[in-house]
């Protein structure tokens, strides 16, 4: 009955409030009010909703599989969003750096920061973890683990990490394939990002 109530009372007080005092609606709110013809409609954003369907597995091995990969994207997932906002801050700073020297030695000192920062973090990584890492740049960047190497440090840089890379048997080139091979990924990092999981 309250819901009623107050549904019928939003709507009066649309009617009943003149347009000019209304179009001033704060720009943060999540509720406007757009004039269309001389009359004043009501316009609410609404977060998006995505619906999966629920879980079922066929057996406990299947389900055991299931929530050791929800472990490793937690685990990875922090470490492949700081990685694309430190992509999207490095690109910035190079473009206004003058000149070549100058872009090495910030690549440099950037690199030594992170890597005593995460050092310990990555080694700790297994390679499934390892694995994940580097679909999850993909998501997040649009762009590979591989070509990102390349644009920093250079193709013959990039090579000698994809050699390492195959030697563990993963691939800096992995791409990022939400509606096909890593749609379960994909259902997962959007469970963990709504808070779901």
């Amino acid at each position: 009955m309250r819901f009623i109530l107050s549904a019928v009372l939003f709507c009066l007080a649309g009617i009943c409030l003149p347009a000019q005092s209304v179009k001033t609606a704060r720009k943060d709110s999540t509720i406007r009010v757009v004039i269309v013809n001389g009359d004043t409609l009501w316009h609410i954003d609404l977060k998006e909703v995505v619906i999966f369907p629920p879980k079922t597995f066929k057996n406990r091995s299947q389900e055991k599989q299931y929530w050791r990969l929800v472990y490793n994207i937690k685990k990875v997932l922090p470490y492949a969003k700081i990685i694309a906002a430190t992509v999207t801050e490095v690109e910035y700073q190079l473009n206004s750096l003058p000149s070549d020297k100058e872009r090495k030695q910030f690549i440099k000192s950037m690199e030594d920061s992170l890597w005593k920062r995460y050092e310990a973090d990555m080694r700790q990584m297994t390679t499934t973890q390892g694995e994940l890492l580097f679909k999850l740049v993909d998501r997040e960047t649009a762009n590979s683990s591989y070509y990102w190497i390349e644009s920093f440090r250079g193709s013959v840089s990039a090579f000698f990490w994809q050699g390492v890379a195959r030697l563990f048997g993963t691939n800096l080139k992995s791409k990022y394939d939400p509606k096909g091979e890593d749609a379960l990924i994909e259902q997962i990092v959007n469970y963990i990002e709504k808070g779901i999981i």
